[in-house]
């Protein structure tokens, strides 16, 4: 079984709430019922999740500051209107200046802020972190590992152990 983007959704909305019903889960990652499920499935084989679907939170903090950059690596793209991401949201916004140029952001209809675009982990990302301000944190501290710079994705690390952990 080879992970999809749409399972670290999956598993970082686990590892953040208590509820892990497939029908909720699937709601929040804006997933249908069976894709919910077989991501479930693809997480408990890769070790993200435990069998009883509890979070593997070790193994998914060394998943997210080792591998995350390397299995789904950042894709930047032209300047557009979008949700900030990265080194230019919360939290990382408040410990990191962000220089001359465009700040990264998420390509989205409602977004706020225009910047650079960076494609987000997985589609439905956006619209899941709009609905849940600890999951968007979560999602921002992950791009920051993916896109970011050695300070950038130092601080993340540090402050997705802390929230994961």
């Amino acid at each position: 079984m080879v992970l999809k983007p749409q399972d670290v959704l999956v598993a970082l909305i686990v590892a953040i709430s208590d509820d892990r019903s497939y029908s909720k889960l699937a709601r929040a990652a804006g997933l249908s019922l069976s894709e919910a499920h077989s991501s479930v499935r693809r997480c408990i084989a890769s070790g993200l999740l435990r069998p009883d679907r509890s979070p593997n939170r070790a193994g998914l903090v060394e998943f997210l500051t080792h591998g995350v950059k390397y299995s789904f690596p950042a894709k930047r793209g032209r300047v557009s209107r979008g949700m900030p991401t990265a080194h230019a949201a919360p939290p990382l916004n408040a410990l990191i200046d962000p220089g001359p140029g465009p700040a990264p952001v998420w390509p989205h209809p409602h977004g706020t802020e225009r910047g650079e675009s960076l494609e987000p982990l997985y589609r439905s990302a956006p619209a899941a972190a709009i609905r849940d301000s600890r999951l968007y944190e979560v999602l921002v501290l992950v791009d920051a590992i993916r896109a970011g710079r050695t300070r950038e994705r130092a601080l993340a690390e540090r402050m997705l152990r802390e929230r994961l952990e």
